[in-house]
């Protein structure tokens, strides 16, 4: 099939450091290369891709700090030039939300849209008001849940997959637990921190700084740092995640927010370190509670999942990665899609 791969221009594919969307396009396209399938990737041009590299901007957004004032207008350039030339392509995959709902209803070739962010803010009730027939994929089904009021046309759900040679098994950790993500309130770092002390145990937090939450990282969480338990590293490359990651007796997850899937939690689990988190979003879809790891809601609950966290087999963690969350699994799934949506356009 000719495919098109429509990716975010915010970071390059795959990302060098943090970028879940980023990461999850990178190991789509490259392997429907692998699988044969003639792919086009349109992306920033710092991106590194078996694929044919469609560039609007030399490099992604966030590393070139010149760009994001016309990141608007970049974005428009690089959506004119995947719908310009639709009708190259079998089928087209969008990765930037509700960013190409406009375009897809004027072109006869079949545009899938994966929602990777949160759907439960308010803006977002007109727009999926105005777009009910945009064919949509879900990467939880608890993504799904704050636009249940709304007839959506939901093509399916499809579930983050990702190379296991790149996240070896570790059979025996060290005895820090692990925090890995952004610097947010959403993401509750300071909650992390709260049951690291009480249970007594080293917290290491790998993490960005947005420059929006800036002010909530001084105000919050630096006071916080300050303890000989609590240990900040800053950003990871792929190379060291996956020791962090291994190396720790758990992953802190104690997520505020709908989180839409938690690339995370199954690169934890990949290395066999079980995941500790709160029971929102698609936390219960992809966290087996009591299996490969616990759902806990209140600190006194996290505290006692990390006091229990060596019942956890960190065996079954890794295998559970491997039936349930590789790339091979998740692309067998898209590509399933990508045919239904071929079909349908040939019977109309």
């Amino acid at each position: 099939m000719r495919i098109a791969q429509v990716a975010p221009l915010y970071e390059p594919v795959p990302p060098r450091l943090y970028g879940g969307t980023e990461r999850i396009v990178s190991y789509v396209t490259e392997e429907l290369v692998r699988r044969g399938h003639d792919v086009t990737l349109f992306a920033s041009g710092d991106s590194r891709t078996a694929a044919r590299l469609i560039a609007v901007t030399e490099r992604a957004v966030r590393l070139d700090a010149k760009s994001r004032e016309v990141l608007a207008a970049d974005i428009s350039r690089q959506l004119g030039r995947v719908f310009c030339n639709a009708d190259r392509f079998d089928v087209i995959h969008c990765h930037v939300d509700y960013l190409a709902y406009p375009f897809c209803g004027l072109v006869r070739t079949p545009t899938l849209h994966t929602l990777h962010g949160r759907l439960d803010l308010p803006y977002l009730v007109p727009l999926f008001r105005d777009f009910p027939d945009v064919p949509l994929v879900s990467i939880s089904n608890g993504q799904r849940a704050p636009l249940a009021a709304f007839n959506l046309n939901w093509a399916g759900t499809v579930y983050h997959g990702m190379p296991l040679d790149g996240f070896p098994f570790v059979a025996q950790p060290g005895e820090y637990l692990a925090f890995l993500g952004r610097l947010s309130p959403e993401k509750q770092p300071d909650v992390a921190i709260e049951v690291a002390k009480r249970a007594g145990m080293p917290l290491r937090i790998a993490a960005k700084i947005d420059a929006n939450d800036r002010d909530y990282v001084d105000r919050v969480i630096r006071p916080l740092l300050d303890d000989p338990l609590i240990e900040f590293i800053g950003e990871l490359d792929d190379d060291r995640k996956a020791a962090f990651l291994g190396g720790a007796r758990a992953l802190l997850f104690p997520i505020d927010w709908p989180e839409p899937f938690g690339l995370v939690m199954i690169e934890a689990m990949a290395c066999g370190t079980p995941v500790i988190a709160r029971p929102c979003g698609s936390v219960p879809e992809v966290v087996q509670d009591g299996r490969t790891g616990f759902i806990a809601d209140t600190v006194d609950e996290l505290v006692e999942a990390v006091k229990r966290i060596d019942t956890i087999d960190r065996a079954e963690c890794r295998r559970y990665v491997e039936r349930q969350f590789s790339v091979p699994r998740m692309v067998d799934d898209y590509e399933a899609l990508y045919r239904r949506a071929t079909s349908a356009r040939q019977a109309a």
